[in-house]
C-alpha cells in the first residue's frame, strides 16, 4: 500500500525541515563509530543510570547522530503512515464515553455514606483526569493533521476537544508546530528551552545557604508541585519554559505575540473565543448549582490533566542524557532524537494513547497517527541503536530526578547537556 500524500499545511513540517542543509560536526558515521568508545551498557535504557562517572564519560564520548530523515522513513512500513478517520473517531467516541460515564457515576457520590466520599471523590478525580489527558492527546493528533486526511475535520474536532480542556487550539497548534520544527534548538525551540548558565546565575553565584536550600528535597518537591499545578496555564499566559523574546509580551492569547504571524490573527481570536465561551459555561454552571459542584466534577480533574501534561511533556524532553544543540550543530533529525520514550505501565500507556512511549517516532513523523507510531517504534529502535533512548524509571522518580538535576546548560559548546 502506498504511503499517504503529504497534508497541506501553513506551518513548517518535519519533512520540510529535513530538506534544509544539515550542518553537522561530523557527517561520517564511520568516523564517529571509530571515535566513540563503547558505553558500559545500552543507552536505550536509562533505568538506574544516576552514576556521575558514567554520565561524564557519556558526554565526553558522545557523537551526534547523522541519520537522514529518508533513512529513518525507509525502515518504517509504508502502511503505518496511513491515517484512518474511522479508527481515530472510534478512539474519540470511546474516550468521550468514558468521560460521560465517569461523570454520571460521580453524581451518585453525594448520595453515598459520608465516610465513603473521602475515597470515591479522589478516585473519580484521578480517573477523570486521566481520561481528560486522553482527550487532550486526541486534539493533539488533530493539531498535527494526524487524525484524518481532512484538515477541516482535524481542525474542527481539535478545536472542540481542546476547548473542553481549556486549551486555545490554534494558538497551541501554531507554537507546537514550531517546537516540532526546531526541537532541541537552543534559539528556536518553543518548549522546555534550557536556561544557559549565565541566565541561571544572572544574580551571581549563590551563597552556601542558598545552595543548601536549593539542593534540599523539600525545596525541589514544593517547586515541583507548583509547576505541576500551574505550569500549564503559565505556559499559555506567559510562555513559561519557552523561548524568550526580550521586551515583548509572549502569550498564546494575543495575535501580536511574537509566537504568531499576522496571518494567524483570526485563528488566535477564534481560540480565545472558545476559551471565553468555555469559562463562561463553567461560571454559569457554578452559579446554577454551586462553585464546589463545578470544582468537584470539573475543576480538580482539570488540575490533574494539567499535572499529567507537565509530567509527560517535561519527561519527554528533559534528562541529563538528552543533548541540546546551538544553531551551528543542530539539524532536524538530531533535534527529533533528543527525546525519551518512557513506560508508564499498561493502563496509562493505553489511556494516554502511547504519547510517551512512542514519542521518538512522533517527533520524526508527526503526521503519523498515534496507533501506528507505537507500531513503528520497534523498527526505529533497531535502526537507531544507541540513539534510541528509553527509560523504565518509575514516573514520579524520573520526574523528581529531572527537576532536580536539569537546571541549565553551558553558554557555549557544540553539544550541550543539562547541569545543576
Amino acid at each position: 500500500m502506498a504511503p499517504m500524500p503529504p497534508v497541506p499545511t501553513t506551518e513548517a513540517t518535519p519533512s520540510e525541515m529535513s530538506l534544509r542543509p544539515i550542518r553537522t560536526l561530523d557527517n561520517s558515521r564511520e568516523n564517529s563509530t571509530k571515535k566513540r568508545r563503547p558505553h558500559r551498557r545500552p543507552l536505550n535504557d536509562l533505568t538506574g543510570l544516576d552514576n556521575e562517572t558514567f554520565r561524564k564519560e557519556y558526554e565526553e564520548t558522545y557523537e551526534p547522530p547523522s541519520f537522514t530523515i529518508k533513512e529513518l522513513r525507509d525502515v518504517v512500513p509504508s502502511h503505518l503512515f496511513i491515517r484512518s478517520l474511522p479508527i481515530s473517531m472510534a478512539y474519540t467516541i470511546f474516550n468521550l464515553t468514558i468521560i460521560l460515564v465517569l461523570f454520571y457515576l460521580a453524581t451518585w457520590i453525594p448520595h453515598s455514606p459520608y465516610y465513603l466520599q473521602f475515597l470515591l471523590w479522589p478516585t473519580y478525580w484521578w480517573f477523570q483526569g486521566v481520561a481528560g489527558v486522553g482527550i487532550w492527546i486526541l486534539a493533539h493528533e488533530c493539531g498535527h493533521q494526524a487524525f484524518s486526511d481532512s484538515k477541516t475535520i482535524n481542525n474542527t474536532l481539535g478545536f472542540f476537544l481542546h476547548t473542553i480542556v481549556l486549551v486555545p487550539y490554534h494558538s497551541w497548534r501554531i507554537s507546537h508546530s514550531q517546537h516540532h520544527a526546531s526541537a532541541a534548538h537552543t534559539q528556536l525551540d518553543q518548549a522546555y528551552v534550557p536556561r544557559t548558565k549565565s541566565e541561571y546565575r544572572r544574580h551571581g553565584d549563590p551563597s552556601p545557604w542558598e545552595e543548601a536550600i536549593e539542593a534540599s528535597p523539600i525545596f525541589t518537591l514544593v517547586t515541583l508541585v507548583a509547576m505541576l499545578l500551574f505550569g500549564w496555564p503559565a505556559y499559555f499566559f506567559l510562555h513559561m519554559s519557552g523561548q524568550k523574546y526580550e521586551g515583548k509580551l509572549t502569550t498564546h492569547f494575543m495575535p501580536s505575540s511574537p509566537l504568531f504571524q499576522s496571518k494567524h490573527k483570526w485563528q488566535i481570536l477564534a481560540s480565545d473565543f472558545g476559551i471565553i465561551t468555555m469559562v463562561t459555561g463553567l461560571g454559569i454552571w457554578s452559579y446554577v448549582s454551586s462553585y464546589w459542584t463545578m470544582i468537584s466534577y470539573y475543576g480538580i480533574p482539570y488540575l490533574i490533566v494539567n499535572a499529567w501534561l507537565i509530567t509527560i511533556t517535561l519527561l519527554q524532553h528533559t534528562d541529563v542524557y538528552l543533548p541540546h544543540y546551538p544553531p551551528e550543530s543542530w539539524n532536524f533529525v538530531r533535534g527529533a532524537l533528543s527525546t525519551v520514550d518512557r513506560d508508564y505501565g499498561w493502563f496509562l500507556n493505553h489511556a494516554f494513547h502511547h504519547i510517551h512511549d512512542s514519542h521518538v517516532a512522533h517527533h520524526l513523523f508527526s503526521q503519523m497517527p498515534f496507533y501506528n507510531a507505537i507500531k513503528a517504534t520497534p523498527y526505529l529502535k533497531d535502526k537507531l541503536g544507541e540513539y534510541y533512548i528509553f527509560d523504565r524509571t518509575p514516573v514520579w522518580k524520573a520526574l523528581y530526578r529531572a527537576f532536580r538535576n536539569c537546571k541549565f546548560v553551558e553558554d557555549t559548546g557544540d553539544i550541550l547537556f543539562y547541569r545543576r
